[in-house]
């Protein structure tokens, strides 16, 4: 069966359209906390046991972890694969396998492409504040202009009990995150097999919808982050400046992103609207899109979007090893990341597809996202062509930070199978994650830009 085909057939289940944008009942928002967990998952395991309950505790902190360090050692050090799936018997998992990574079995799985599948964990937790305001955001929160905005949401999930493929995604677009900062090596390796590094830099991001003085306030005009980025390599980079104010439930007109760009050859600092949409990433070196960042970002407005229903996936998760321990030039094989550092398990998850409207632009026509029940973090997803052929599959390789209520969520990665090119992002050299920021408000503005940028 051709992946065409294998998509065809998942896409039949539970279509629900991106048309159903009121909020649910009180009795239906009365199982938060019950069935479901205070963010919306299903507290149950499912029926074999291979997916767990939900646990409210939340992820055991490991013995060998030093508390403040902000370095993550495994929490589950001693865990061994339930099974590896590679060339030879992929099919025999085909069900529980995103059509991106049947794809890849397809094109790698004769070169070693394997994945190894460990037991599953629902550790995720959030703050009681942040529960208390997703329950509220339930019968009070809702999607008005086609989609674009958000009415009468607290800092929390908007969403939890979602009727559209719409809703979960904004569930996405604005996941609980807390402020930390990072360096990181960005690299890209093309169809020789040679890894090219792609950009060096320093990100700082702040979440001003999640801090305290605003934990009580519909988020209205409030952003969700703003980032700032400064990047020291190559040499032909080294002293640009990104920044890029998101919105926390506004993207209609005037309303949305607002990025600013420092470039050293002007020695100014300048709007930059086409950080956007299908622009491609000069990050990556043009190897993915600014919306592909985080596997998805950005306005919706192009796509209709429809929710598929929700999957049992095996999914990249915990990732401890991958993300806060050794070098990222360890991860990059010829043709993809070594298997052997990346954690799979198979969790419940969200389906989302997307079709672009008619009169409108991007160079995905298509595109399918595949969203963990318990973080509301994108895990994986598809590109389309403007043929219909898949292009390109992405992951993100998060970790539950067990020490706070959060996770982290900055690594992901694309593949490109039409140019035989992939990339990896944000995973942090070793050492340099730290929670919390430094940096005041004005950092985080063009005139904080002027001032850092080198002259």
């Amino acid at each position: 069966m051709t992946i065409k085909s294998t998509l065809a057939v998942f896409c039949l289940s539970s279509l629900v359209t991106s048309t159903a944008l009121a909020a649910v009942t009180p009795d239906q928002a009365a199982r938060l906390g019950k069935d479901l967990t205070p963010v919306g998952a299903e507290a149950a395991g499912n029926a074999d046991g291979s997916i767990p309950p939900w646990d409210p505790k939340g992820t055991p902190i490991p013995e060998e972890f030093v508390p403040g360090s902000d370095n993550y050692v495994n929490a589950y050090p001693d865990e061994k694969p339930l099974y590896t799936i590679d060339g030879s018997n992929w099919k025999e998992y085909a069900e529980f396998l995103t059509p991106g990574t049947q794809a890849l079995f397809e094109k790698f799985g004769k070169d070693g492409y394997k994945i190894h599948v460990y037991p599953t964990h629902r550790g995720t937790i959030r703050p009681d504040w942040y529960y208390a305001n997703s329950l509220k955001n339930a019968t009070g929160a809702t999607l008005v202009e086609d989609g674009q905005k958000i009415d009468g949401n607290l800092p929390g999930v908007p969403f939890p009990i979602p009727q559209s493929g719409l809703e979960v995604m904004w569930n996405h677009m604005i996941r609980y995150a807390e402020d930390s900062s990072l360096e990181s090596d960005v690299y890209y390796v093309g169809s020789n097999g040679q890894p090219v590094l792609s950009t060096t830099g320093s990100s700082v991001s702040v979440f001003p919808m999640y801090q305290e003085e605003n934990r009580d306030k519909v988020v209205g005009e409030t952003p969700f982050t703003k980032l700032r980025i400064n990047y020291d390599a190559p040499a032909r980079r080294a002293g640009e400046i990104l920044l890029v104010h998101e919105p926390g439930a506004d993207y209609t007109e005037g309303k949305g992103r607002k990025a600013w760009q420092y470039l050293v050859g002007q020695r100014r600092v300048r709007l930059a609207p086409a950080v956007s949409f299908d622009t491609p990433n000069p990050g990556v070196a043009g190897t993915s899109t600014y919306d592909d960042a985080f596997v998805y970002n950005g306005s919706p407005e192009r796509y209709d979007w429809t929710l598929v229903g929700k999957k049992e996936m095996i999914v990249p998760a915990a990732n401890y090893d991958m993300i806060f321990q050794g070098k990222v030039e360890d991860l990059l094989g010829e043709k993809f990341l070594n298997p052997d550092k990346i954690r799979w398990e198979k969790h419940r998850v969200w389906v989302v597809d997307s079709n672009l409207k008619e009169g409108k632009r991007h160079l995905y026509s298509r595109r399918t996202f595949y969203i963990d029940e318990d973080s509301w973090t994108a895990v994986a997803g598809e590109m389309y062509d403007g043929r219909g052929e898949l292009w390109r599959v992405q992951y993100s390789y998060g970790a539950n930070l067990y020490d706070r209520k959060t996770g982290f969520g900055s690594s992901y990665g694309s593949y490109d199978l039409l140019q035989d090119i992939y990339n990896l992002s944000g995973k942090p050299i070793q050492g340099k994650f730290k929670n919390g920021v430094d940096k005041n408000d004005k950092y985080f503005t063009a005139e904080g830009m002027k001032r850092g940028g080198v002259r």
